[in-house]
């Protein structure tokens, strides 16, 4: 079978009733700080190219970089989630190469000083069973600047015409997380990396350390893949798929490099080491020859003194090191009573702590998850955003649901009320009184509004009058039209009912 190119694949049964899978992850995290790394420039995401820039971040001469000691406490929080060893000293390099995004010709990094190592993560599979992942390391460098390659058929600098760069990115604290050898996966050696990936950005993201947006290269994921015949011991040739942009694809791009490279072994080939590059269609495509640490040319940082943190710091900052999220979304769902399939779509829709939050500031959590899980991600995909970044706070919904509770809104007033939120009316009992949108208590305003409606359909009046009680539902949508959805349609339904002499 053929994918994306002329490749053939060996069918995945097959690949695995020959061959041992090991990986290696490699996960870039951009930190969410609100200056660089080493200067002070702000690291917001989709600023105009070269707006966020100054001499330390452009290289220019006798600039001197300063560290970022949020970004060091990040990266030490970051390690103890990962059940690391935070080292008592360690210092930067650089790590020398060439490419035009690069400013000063070096990435200052760490090499072989890391500041968290030996650790692991245990790491939730879709059967419910859990698989360790082993941790050799967490250390500390800048991103680079970005490339747009112009001109060419494939997007990259090969047959370019030109290259624009933008520097913003340039500087912005990097923490990269890497496995040691991956084993005993076996068949399952795409789910585990998928689920590694996912267990990873949802530790970050409630360590609150980064946005892990993956679309936005927040989180980058570079997968080594390498095969050995069964009963062998020594490793494979790997290859190393780049920055890999999706939860789905860091799956499917193990999976293809497996069946790739088992049907060149299998028929007497050999593997390249190299870097790949990951095509959205499904498959990988050869990049360059992939070097080791060693062809690198790493030396001491002269212009950074070494990271010491302290023992105090370091205990001080394990005490702010959360609930695993996996853990804490099975003791809230035993919490609410829902069952996986509920839980699931919360999780997929990225729902979970909001409605939690939401909870927190009163609200049941049935109408929070209604809310969230059903409303708000209408709008939410509507306007093409993620959930959480939409205009409104968990205590603003949970405010709409004590009107709703309290019988000033009805759910069709309540959704009214958060589109006037959302649109930046102000706080929800601001925007009902505003647009209006209070439910009309007053009997003698919805009795008249029901006689109205009666004396309109005289026909239906007699129908409910001759004890046909369901004939009342037209009455009572007749009315709270007239009513502009205001009036309680329960109240009205028993108005209703009196008017005609019965009881329901």
């Amino acid at each position: 079978m053929a994918i994306g190119t002329d490749v053939e694949l060996l069918e995945y049964d097959d690949v695995i009733s020959r061959f041992d899978p090991v990986l290696g992850l490699e996960v870039h995290v951009e930190l969410s700080t609100a200056t660089k790394m080493f200067c002070p420039c702000a690291t917001t995401f989709g600023g105009e190219p070269n707006t966020q820039v100054c001499p330390v971040c452009l290289a220019l001469p006798g600039a001197l970089p300063v560290l970022n000691e949020a970004a060091v406490e990040s990266a030490i929080r970051i390690g103890l989630a990962l059940n690391c060893e935070i080292v008592d000293w360690c210092r930067f390099a650089r790590k020398n190469y060439f490419y035009p995004d690069m400013p000063k010709n070096y990435q200052i990094s760490q090499y072989d000083e890391p500041i968290a190592i030996n650790g692991y993560l245990d790491v939730p599979l879709d059967d419910g069973t859990t698989f360790r992942v082993g941790i050799e390391r967490a250390h500390m460098e800048e991103d680079t600047g970005k490339a747009t390659h112009i001109g060419g058929a494939t997007g990259r600098i090969h047959g370019a015409t030109m290259s624009l760069l933008d520097f913003n990115r340039a500087g912005v604290p990097l923490i990269e997380i890497v496995t040691r050898p991956i084993e005993g996966t076996g068949a399952r050696a795409p789910e585990v990396a998928r689920a590694y990936v996912t267990a990873l950005r949802d530790l970050l993201r409630g360590l609150d350390v980064s946005d892990v947006r993956m679309d936005q290269g927040s989180l980058r994921c570079d997968a080594n893949v390498s095969l050995r015949p069964i009963g062998q011991q020594e490793f494979g040739t790997r290859t190393e798929t780049k920055n890999v942009n999706s939860l789905k694809s860091v799956e499917v791009a193990v999976r293809y490099e497996m069946r790739r490279q088992a049907a060149i072994l299998t028929d007497g080939g050999s593997i390249h080491q190299e870097t790949r590059h990951f095509h959205e269609d499904g498959y990988t495509s050869p990049g360059r020859a992939k070097e080791t640490a060693e062809d690198y040319r790493y030396f001491p940082e002269p212009d950074l003194e070494p990271v010491a943190p302290s023992r105090e710091r370091v205990e001080e900052l394990r005490d702010t090191i959360p609930e695993l999220p996996w853990l804490a979304r099975k003791r809230i769902q035993d919490e609410w009573g829902v069952s996986d399939e509920v839980m699931r779509d919360l999780v997929n829709a990225g729902a979970v702590d909001l409605v939690a939050a939401t909870v927190k500031h009163g609200a049941a959590s049935e109408s929070a998850r209604a809310w969230w899980g059903n409303f708000l991600v209408q709008k939410a995909n509507e306007a093409g955003t993620e959930l959480d970044a939409l205009p409104i706070t968990p205590k603003q919904v949970a405010a709409v649901v004590a009107l709703v509770d309290d019988g000033k809104l009805s759910n069709k007033l309540a959704r009214q009320v958060i589109e006037g939120v959302l649109a930046g009316e102000g706080e929800p009992e601001q925007v009902m009184a505003d647009r209006g949108l209070a439910l009309v208590r007053d009997d003698t305003l919805i009795t008249a509004a029901v006689e109205e409606a009666l004396a309109a359909n005289p026909d239906i009046a007699d129908k409910i009058r001759g004890g046909k009680i369901q004939a009342a539902g037209a009455v009572v949508g007749a009315v709270m039209k007239a009513t502009k959805g205001q009036a309680d349609a329960a109240r009205v339904r028993e108005l209703v009912l009196s008017a005609c002499g019965v009881s329901g």
